[in-house]
């Protein structure tokens, strides 16, 4: 089997659990090359941590995580090199400048000083940041900072992209730049899997999705499939709140200690990845 034959991302069995928590439940997902997949859930379901789970900030306590046919448990760095993660709490540092934040992340990749050039410029050019580049990133608005961490996280060219909460922040028109760049990432083949509170933004671009719900799916499949299954024809807010309505689980990541809770309410940090 080519390397193109393996979808971009495969969960089996996938558990965290904080002490007595089960912040992650036993998930299995798939997610081919070329599909915009839209990863959902009510905050404290489980979605932060699996994401954290897929890029390596958190270790799994059972199951399998392949990116691109490779275990991401057993060789982790060979996985992360093919994946580009936007974090919902994104840290820059302020005292660099664009360009120079770009060179520092080109750096880490290993990539040559030729290739991070041109691609920081091309990326900052399509975010609207060429004329920022040579500013410090303390002089960003908070929307500049979230397309210059896109920026960076496209410069090595990942396979598959992890978004949680990319929106946040962005003015229309970065939002709508944004869904573009998406779909042009789709259309060449590179998986975007996008985790959002933003509805509509699920409807517009996503291929397929999945609900996450006190730490297990309880719907996946495109939404027209999610619909039927569920006997649902309205719009994608009334077929969320009917799979995870009355499912708050008795176990809430806030009284599993503070370790759990900070690792899925949506204000996390990286603090507790460590």
């Amino acid at each position: 089997m080519s390397k193109d034959e393996h979808p971009a991302l495969e969960l089996r069995g996938l558990r965290k659990v904080f002490g007595k928590f089960a912040a992650v439940d036993g998930i299995d997902l798939r997610v081919e090359r070329g599909q915009v997949f839209g990863f959902l859930g009510p905050n404290g379901a489980g979605k932060t941590t699996t994401l954290r789970l897929i890029t390596g900030l958190l270790d799994p306590t059972a199951g399998e995580i392949r990116v691109c046919g490779v275990d991401a448990i057993k060789t982790p760095l060979e996985a992360k090199r093919r994946i580009g993660f936007i974090s919902d709490r994104p840290y820059l540092y302020d005292k660099l400048t664009g360009a120079e934040f770009l060179r520092f992340v080109g750096g880490l990749w290993g990539m040559s000083k030729d290739d991070i050039t041109a691609r920081g410029e091309r990326w900052l050019e399509r975010f609207d940041l060429s004329g920022w580049s040579g500013e410090p990133v303390e002089s960003y608005s908070h929307g500049m900072r979230q397309r210059l961490l896109l920026c960076s996280a496209l410069l090595h060219e990942p396979e598959l992209m992890i978004m949680d909460e990319p929106m946040v922040g962005l003015d229309p028109r970065g939002a709508a730049r944004l869904k573009d760049v998406i779909r042009e990432l789709a259309g060449a083949g590179i998986a975007v899997v996008l985790s959002t509170h933003t509805l509509d933004v699920v409807e517009q671009v996503c291929d397929a999705l999945a609900i996450i719900n006190r730490g297990v799916i309880v719907a996946e499949g495109t939404l027209e499939e999610v619909k039927r299954q569920h006997g649902q024809r309205g719009r994608l807010e009334e077929l969320f709140l009917h799979v995870t309505e009355g499912q708050r689980n008795p176990d809430d990541p806030s009284s599993a200690g503070p370790k759990a809770a900070a690792a899925d309410d949506g204000d996390d940090g990286d603090e507790a990845a460590a």
